[in-house]
């Protein structure tokens, strides 16, 4: 079989799977039920595959990967992690839908990464313990929907101007908005990654991301969080949002990304599932 037939056949075989995967019923669910269904155009059999193709390949391998793990239990025991990957996975499902390859490609790239890891802890935990759905279902779909909420409000586009450390207003509205959610919540806990444009060296860049990240993190402990709640770190200009020169490229790459971290997913046993010691 020569090397085209066989990317086909594999193409084929991953797409079927993927095709029949299956979700709980509505309101058992949780987190699959607002993922995205996309439906690629298929490839014509007189049709070049060109990289959209390519793209659109991984973006079914990444979302088989996904899929297998929230079977396995990674939605019970990892759930803000799942909620986060389903968000990536979403928003790059339509930077394919609009054409955007190289931003499709950088978050690939990325959110392989984030599954790859979010396997590792589940391999871990079940080699251990049992990842059990929880005993209270509307009290575990409200902190899912309180997890997304603070990921899309802290996630957003132009916080920062260029070659600065100053937070635009409209974000610093967002940072207040998501410490008043975070007081709330006291399980949750923010890693605030610092990034820069491509504009500058790779030290310089390396610095001022970190300042990015650093800000945000005073600007939330004003706001009323504790320091103790939040982790910074810095990646320059090496993970950049978008591919380009661009001034609007560049606004959007200076920015800080932040996880959401649930620390409830680290207690061997609480009173909502999650996971328990295996007998």
């Amino acid at each position: 079989m020569n090397t085209f037939t066989h990317y086909i056949a594999l193409a084929a075989t991953t797409l079927s799977l993927i095709g029949c995967s299956s979700y709980p019923e509505e309101g058992r669910g949780g987190i699959a039920e607002n993922y995205i269904q996309s439906s690629f155009t298929p490839v014509m059999p007189d049709e070049p595959l060109g990289p959209e193709h390519g793209l659109r390949f991984d973006w079914q391998l990444a979302k088989l990967q996904l899929d297998t793990l929230i079977r396995e239990g990674a939605r019970w025991c990892f759930p803000a992690a799942v909620v986060q990957a389903l968000e990536k996975q979403n928003r790059i499902a339509r930077e394919l839908e609009g054409g955007l390859l190289l931003d499709a490609a950088n978050d690939l790239v990325i959110q392989r990464n984030r599954l790859n890891e979010l396997e590792l802890q589940l391999d871990y935990v079940t080699s251990q313990s049992k990842c059990l759905p929880p005993t209270n279902e509307r009290s575990f779909q409200r902190r899912l929907a309180t997890i997304d909420e603070l990921y899309n409000l802290l996630n957003v586009d132009n916080q920062f101007a260029f070659n600065s450390t100053e937070i635009n207003p409209k974000y610093m509205g967002h940072l207040a908005q998501a410490s008043n959610i975070l007081k709330e919540h006291p399980q949750f806990h923010l890693a605030v990654t610092g990034h820069a444009d491509s504009v500058g060296d790779v030290s310089y860049n390396q610095e001022l991301a970190m300042g990015r990240a650093q800000q945000v993190k005073r600007y939330l402990t004003i706001f009323g969080l504790s320091p103790s709640r939040i982790q910074t770190k810095s990646v320059g200009d090496t993970l950049p949002l978008y591919e380009g020169d661009s001034d609007g490229v560049r606004l959007t790459n200076r920015r800080v990304s932040i996880e959401v971290i649930d620390t409830e997913e680290k207690t061997a046993m609480h009173m909502q599932g999650g996971y328990h010691e295996m007998d």
